[in-house]
């Protein structure tokens, strides 16, 4: 019998093992990344292209574009997309980020041959048909119109406005934005974004043989172009550092804090994580404990590190009563001081080491979650040393290592502070 009156035994974790991602390339170059694991006879192949030549006078051509993908070609509707995928037990997706854009497939590998060519005509034959483009602009408008109703929304969007200004990292979509669309715009960049010299294939699952030379039949003889045009984010930071946006009937106000930060290359990266994480990177941090369990000014409140291609940020985020929201910011403020001035006990940092230890371990539970570990590394130029050094770092970092991180990166003063609601 399970003696339940007795804590279970606790193990330290020694080792993670990583599901290494093996390197192809078809006829044309184009890099494949196989990640072989699982029972299940399920792949998901992801297509994914960097994005290129934002401009501020088109600043919806990378998302809509990528939306779009899905809504027709030259031969079959979205609608005859739809129901073949679905026919199959299939499923896709698009995928958009600041940095990249990607087109996904989730498929069993005995049907594979029926569904992998419908997701080459999307790449190579979309049409962006007027019809349906009116009813996504539409939606995504009246989505936005909503979103501009909620203070959280308004306050992120400010915030990284504030950090990197009229960029593609910093720019907030507007309602005119949709208006401006037209369909041979978003025609001239999907024929200059989705080009074989520009994409990446990465591959999860049980991976057959079988699989690869499909690929090597399908997408080996694409032909296009090399657009050489690297996508580039010039940014300049806002010159205030308190900006504040007063919703007098608000009951809560949205609080954003943070500044223009070091990205996943940056040698710092891991042990600003780790310091991260005793602020406000888990359940157990410091922001939460007194913000949410000893004061209850807050339902929840949370710091994170943002690593983009070409940038990163870090960041403070939370709601809170509008009558607490003072009192909120001068807590915050302490807690980040206190990181600068005293030593972390040994005590919490064992904790916060497990947690992250923990985290990781648990974050590679399939071959799905293995690709996207590969995916942190790929786009970074990082080979698997980078987690590594991250078990290393986080088993061996010590209190004053991250004291020391604290005064050199943390400095409340500049930190840009966004407030919608009432002060």
């Amino acid at each position: 019998m399970l003696n339940r009156t007795q804590e279970p035994v606790f193990k330290q974790i020694e080792n993670i093992d990583f599901i290494k991602a093996e390197k192809y390339l078809l006829k044309n170059e184009i890099p494949v990344f196989i990640v072989n694991a699982g029972e299940q006879e399920l792949v998901r192949i992801e297509f994914i292209f960097k994005n290129k030549a934002w401009e501020l006078e088109k600043p919806l051509m990378p998302s809509i574009t990528n939306a779009m993908l899905t809504e027709g070609t030259h031969s079959l509707s979205s609608a005859q997309i739809a129901s073949k995928i679905d026919f199959y037990g299939a499923f896709f997706q698009t995928d958009y980020n600041h940095d990249r854009s990607s087109l996904n497939l989730f498929s069993l590998n005995k049907y594979l041959a029926n569904t992998l060519p419908i997701i080459k005509e999307m790449l190579t034959g979309s049409i962006f048909p007027e019809k349906e483009l009116k009813i996504l602009l539409r939606n995504q408008n009246q989505k936005l119109k909503v979103g501009l109703e909620k203070n959280a929304n308004i306050a992120r969007r400010a915030f990284t406005s504030a950090l990197f200004g009229d960029t593609l990292y910093g720019y907030a979509n507007q309602l005119k934005d949709y208006d401006q669309v037209k369909r041979e715009n978003l025609l001239a960049y999907y024929q200059k974004v989705y080009q074989p010299k520009n994409c990446s294939i990465i591959v999860s699952g049980k991976i057959e043989k079988s699989v690869l030379a499909l690929l090597e039949d399908l997408f080996g003889n694409w032909e296009g172009f090399a657009d050489k045009e690297d996508l580039k984010v010039d940014f300049k930071s806002s010159q205030e550092k308190l900006h504040y946006i007063e919703k007098p009937d608000a009951l809560q106000s949205a609080i954003r804090i943070g500044i223009p930060f070091v990205n996943r290359k940056h040698p710092d990266f891991i042990g600003l994580q780790v310091l991260n994480t005793a602020l406000g990177g888990y359940f157990g941090s410091r922001l939460m404990n007194n913000i949410r369990e000893e004061k209850g000014y807050t339902y929840g409140i949370g710091s994170g590190i943002a690593s983009l291609e070409k940038a990163g940020y870090f960041f403070i985020a939370t709601e809170v009563g509008v009558d607490v929201t003072q009192n909120t910011l001068a807590e915050i403020e302490k807690e980040v001081n206190l990181l600068k001035t005293e030593l972390i006990g040994d005590g919490e940092l064992s904790l916060i080491k497990n947690y992250l230890m923990g985290s990781l371990l648990g974050s590679l539970e399939n071959a799905f979650s293995h690709a996207d570990k590969f995916k942190n590394l790929y786009f970074f130029g990082l080979d698997y040393g980078y987690y590594e050094k991250y078990i290393h770092t986080i088993k061996n970092i010590t209190p004053q290592q991250l004291k020391d991180l604290a005064n050199q990166y943390w400095d409340y003063n500049s930190f840009y502070k966004i407030i919608v609601g009432k002060m």
